[in-house]
């Protein structure tokens, strides 16, 4: 093999270098999406009772029946725009760190009647007043991670939900367990907001390593045997490039980011993505009226490393069209990625939910999902499995091989 040598100089990559400033401290951009009195009313009647209607996507009255769109306010505050002009850190209010001390539980003086409700903002967005029964919702950015700067509607109807699990399902019924054959119900699937962080990056990046070109390919033989042999010609490689990333997303529930296959199988909510968080609007809480939604639990520093890592991921892939001239491969050496500027939106972001609880044989249990992508239909799940009757099956294939490979020997 012919010693390393120069190679040719990188190709051009990517758009120009944006000429950008140092990255300073956390500019925490606060928003305010209204309602600080707790009640979010119909423009038309003044009724409370407001919640999305799947098909059109817009919030509607259930009383009189109106519909409005919420309005889109992330530009007006920052939190959208074109990640190549991105210069520090950017946070939305809903994305701040979360305070400990912060009181989960706030109290609203009801506007109609004068009563005061609690809304226990660790559970719920929204509740009922005990006396004029105007439902009261917290729209209010607070500190404690209650509140996401932004919501994309479900856009898929429950209908279709519970077919597209049923679908699923049923491919994989002839293994599947006879006590979740016999309780399987796709009906009781339920509409989750699962909290996420949608990041924009604009990084510089700088790859250094070896790569090798086949010069010739030859065979030689060793007795009754031949071996194919290769020559390559190996070459110092390098590229260096901007990168702009637009609505990375990455969950931001310690829960789901545990994805230990012995323990759960939260894998599955990462195999329905993409979602299309582009079409998110400013969060109101209305969204949430007939759905569950969890909580963010982690800060921006806590998923900072898996971004990073992302970047990276998506930098060695754009760097893939760049290399085709190095046949045998590419191997990097060392790895740089300068984040120039950041943008960081707290997102609710929606997926309909069936889980399954098996009890294992050993006392332990197993949560078992289908998750259905609430805005495209992907649909990804886990069922138990018939262990008896997989080895059973496994097991006559086996035994059937072994005898084919037989006749095989004897007619030869």
């Amino acid at each position: 093999m012919p010693p390393a040598a120069s190679g040719p100089p990188p190709p051009a990559f990517g758009p120009a270098a944006v000429a950008v400033a140092e990255p300073t401290g956390p500019a925490v951009v606060q928003t305010d999406v209204g309602a600080k009195d707790g009640l979010a009313k119909c423009s038309r009647c003044g009724s409370t009772d407001i919640a999305l209607n799947i098909a059109t996507g817009h919030l509607r009255c259930n009383f009189c029946r109106f519909e409005q769109a919420s309005p889109n306010a992330l530009a007006t505050y920052h939190l959208d725009g074109d990640p190549k002009l991105l210069t520090g850190l950017v946070v939305g209010s809903g994305s701040a760190d979360i305070v400990p001390s912060t009181d989960e539980v706030l109290t609203f003086k009801c506007a109609a009647c004068g009563a005061e409700v609690v809304i226990d903002t660790k559970s719920s967005m929204q509740a009922r007043c005990h006396w004029c029964r105007n439902t009261l919702s917290m729209n209010q950015q607070i500190p404690n991670g209650a509140v996401p700067d932004m919501i994309l509607p479900f856009k898929l109807s429950k209908e279709t939900a519970v077919a597209n699990i049923s679908a699923f399902v049923g491919k994989r019924m002839t293994f599947a367990h006879p006590t979740f054959k016999a309780e399987f119900q796709p009906e009781n699937v339920m509409g989750v907001y699962m909290p996420y962080m949608v990041v924009d990056v604009n990084a510089k990046i700088r790859l250094t390593g070896q790569g090798e070109h086949q010069t010739r390919s030859y065979t030689e033989k060793h007795g009754d045997n031949e071996e194919r042999y290769y020559d390559a010609d190996v070459y110092d490689v390098a590229r260096a490039f901007d990168i702009y990333i637009d609505d990375l997303t990455v969950e931001s529930s310690s829960e789901r980011l545990d994805q230990t296959p012995s323990r759960n199988s939260n894998n599955i909510i990462n195999a329905i993505m993409p979602f299309d968080p582009a079409e998110s609007v400013t969060y109101n809480s209305n969204y949430l009226t007939g759905f569950a939604s969890e909580k963010r639990d982690t800060n921006v520093t806590d998923l900072a490393p898996i971004v990073t890592t992302q970047s990276q991921d998506i930098a060695r892939y754009q760097a893939n069209n760049t290399l085709q001239f190095y046949d045998r491969g590419v191997r990097w050496d060392d790895e740089q990625i300068d984040l120039v500027g950041q943008r960081w939106v707290s997102a609710y972001l929606p997926v309909w939910l069936y889980s399954y609880y098996e009890k294992k044989s050993n006392g332990k249990s197993f949560v078992h999902y289908v998750a259905v992508n609430g805005r495209t239909g992907k649909t990804m799940g886990s069922v138990p499995i018939n262990q008896l009757r997989l080895l059973l099956v496994s097991a006559v294939v086996e035994i059937i091989g072994i005898i084919l490979g037989v006749i095989i020997l004897l007619v030869a």
